[in-house]
């Protein structure tokens, strides 16, 4: 089964200007319907974040999904006192030891872990901050023929990220029809045997 790989978070007020175009009721969208495109197809690859868990749990719990062989769920330990409840619920959880005393070595540590999958096919970003634009380098470096996808309309940095790499033309930039974008670009292309590191909509 090919893995795509989930970057998103809601975010906060206080770390850069990501939170002025943030929607999060759009990101919970975003998140949701992403989720119900790809579940039952494909393996979802994440880093644990104290706001996504919870959804993706639900969500699967909602569709009746085996989450812990449907998805794949990358925790540092450098943040166990924050792991949320629903970790406990799902059992592919790959915890990655910390860089003692130190986050953000502690975060690439995990990052490099997560994207070094093998079977990793796609990226989607939806909301986030600083860590959407550090893992969409990693993952670009690692995967450079895979299918990037942010997704702008929920703002935050996979917006700005968006904008920036221009993967689908403006008239569908902004659109929120989660469903349809996500089934006619991850789902609808691999179903017909088009190959998940193909260009969207014939830009590179």
């Amino acid at each position: 089964m090919s893995e795509i790989f989930l970057s998103a978070s809601v975010p906060l007020i206080g770390r850069g200007n990501y939170h002025e175009t943030a929607d999060p009721f759009l990101i919970q969208c975003a998140v949701r319907e992403f989720v119900m495109a790809v579940i039952r197809t494909q393996q979802i690859v994440w880093g644990g974040h104290p706001a996504i868990t919870p959804m993706i749990w639900s969500i699967c719990e909602d569709l009746g999904i085996n989450y812990s062989k449907s998805v794949v769920l990358y925790q540092s330990t450098f943040f166990e006192d924050l792991f949320p409840e629903e970790n406990k619920h799902f059992g592919n959880v790959v915890f990655v030891d910390a860089v003692p005393n130190n986050r953000e070595a502690s975060l690439l540590r995990m990052r490099e872990a997560m994207l070094s999958r093998t079977e990793l096919t796609a990226a989607v970003f939806i909301g986030g901050m600083e860590g959407v634009e550090a893992e969409y380098e990693l993952f670009s470096r690692l995967h450079p023929a895979a299918k990037v996808l942010p997704v702008a309309a929920p703002g935050g940095a996979a917006r700005q990220l968006a904008e920036r790499i221009a993967t689908l033309d403006r008239s569908n930039l902004f659109s929120v029809d989660f469903a349809r974008l996500f089934y006619s670009e991850l789902v609808s292309s691999s179903s017909q045997g088009q190959p998940a590191n193909q260009p969207i909509d014939g830009n590179a």
